[in-house]
């Protein structure tokens, strides 16, 4: 009841934004500027705009008291006809949980109605209504009459401000004209440019004979097909763009701009053409892999116990760690007495005693294998991994590297011994400069 009652205050604000608009511009504006007389002048420029601001309040009563359209309790879907839409998860009929009834194709249920709508576009606040199959096209002739009118008026009271620029004085406007001059602009300007954005989407969804829902949807299958989850998919309801209006607006393009009621049932829809020029079979909307389950179709989706699980249950066989925390460990062997794990240069290294010599070589193995260098240079691939497992660089590696470039070996002690930076040009050189000069 607080909905209803919330959206019945809404549909009279809108009532109240659309008669200010339209009255006080003509009221105070437009008939003070003729002089507050009737002439034909004034007549030729009122009583389009008065027709416009008539169609819109009819088309607008239309959106909110048509019914957008009801399934009926005798419905049934014919599962060999073309056109069947079927669940995205189970594959089976559309059935409305809410409802308890079956869905026809393009249906869904609103929350706010409470009921499945036919061809339901979108709910709008702005009516208190859906807008579905029977008032789809009193919606969108309702968003032509707003930006014409809305164009219409700003047209008006710019001409009027204009004429009076440079005017003499009792042309120019007093101080109420000038109030509404600014509070219609302040009032018009936002609404078209808001119901404007509106409804160049709603006419492009109309040439494509596409609704809000339908949108999302293809929005939808367009990502899967970016993602090689499906193979592109054609939308079964475009039909062409002059039938695609038709199916909204009726037959007479005469009629477009007058209310009439929406052609057909609801029900069903007639679907665009194949290749073979067979009515197309496609399923729609198009199903996601991921969660559509080929088994049981009944089967609902359980979270695991574990979150690192693979879809048979168990843990994913290509993403087998390659790190030596996993790996196969090697044997360290045991350090025989007497003997450093300390490399040469290290000031505790103490030279292996006598009498083990039996082990020297397996020492010195697990002396090369603990102290061995690993170019970085090398890139270790992880499996089941798109990419590689690169090891960040330091400056011993840099400073490994760049020894064994110079034919050294890293990590082992190098005794500096300075060499002279030349040698001298003479033997004079060697001599005192006194002795020099005593000579």
């Amino acid at each position: 009841m607080a909905g209803g009652l919330l959206g019945r205050l809404v549909v009279n604000l809108v009532l109240l934004l659309i008669s200010f608009i339209a009255y006080s511009s003509q009221i105070f504006v437009i008939w003070p500027w003729y002089g507050r007389e009737i002439s034909v002048q004034l007549l030729t420029l009122l009583v389009p705009f008065n027709l416009l601001v008539a169609m819109l309040f009819w088309n607008y009563f239309l959106c909110v008291t048509t019914d957008p359209g009801r399934v009926p309790d005798t419905w049934k879907p014919d599962t060999h006809a073309d056109g069947y839409e079927v669940k995205k998860l189970t594959g089976g009929p559309r059935f409305c949980r809410y409802c308890e009834r079956p869905k026809p194709p393009r249906t869904h249920h609103c929350r706010q109605c409470g009921s499945c709508v036919l061809r339901m576009d979108h709910h709008c606040p702005w009516i208190n209504n859906c807008v579905g199959h029977y008032n789809h096209g009193h919606f969108v002739r309702f968003l032509f009459y707003v930006d014409v009118a809305c164009s219409y008026h700003l047209a008006m009271v710019t001409q009027r401000v204009y004429s009076s620029l440079g005017a003499r004085y009792w042309d120019e406007p007093d101080s109420v004209e000038l109030v509404f001059i600014i509070l219609n602009y302040v009032a018009c300007v936002p609404v078209l440019m808001s119901v404007g954005a509106f409804s160049l989407y709603h006419f492009n969804a109309l040439m494509n004979n596409t609704t809000t829902i339908e949108g999302w949807e293809k929005d939808k299958a367009a990502t899967m097909v970016r993602h090689g989850k499906i193979r592109e998919v054609k939308f079964p309801y475009n039909i062409g763009r002059r039938r695609n209006i038709e199916s909204i607006l009726g037959k007479n393009a005469w009629f477009w701009c007058w209310p009439s009621t929406t052609p057909g049932t609801g029900l069903k829809f007639e679907l665009t053409e194949d290749d073979d020029g067979q009515p197309a079979s496609e399923i729609w909307p198009p199903r996601d892999p991921a969660t559509f389950h080929n088994g049981d179709p009944n089967r609902e989706f359980v979270l695991p116990d574990s979150p690192w699980t693979y879809e048979n249950g168990s843990i994913n066989p290509d993403l087998q760690p390659s790190n030596s925390a996993t790996s196969t460990p090697r044997r360290r062997k045991k350090t025989p007495d007497g003997t450093s794990a300390l490399p040469p240069y290290h000031p505790d290294y103490r030279p292996p005693a006598s009498g083990t010599a039996d082990d020297g070589d397996d020492a010195s193995d697990d002396e090369e294998d603990d102290y061995r260098y690993t170019d970085p240079g090398k890139h270790r691939v992880r499996r089941g991994s798109e990419g590689y497992e690169v090891r960040p660089a330091a400056r011993e590696d840099m400073l490994a590297r760049y020894l064994l470039e110079i034919g050294e070996t890293p990590q082992r002690y190098h005794r500096y011994i300075p060499q002279p930076d030349s040698e001298p040009e003479s033997d004079g050189d060697d001599v005192p400069l006194g002795q020099q000069l005593h000579h």
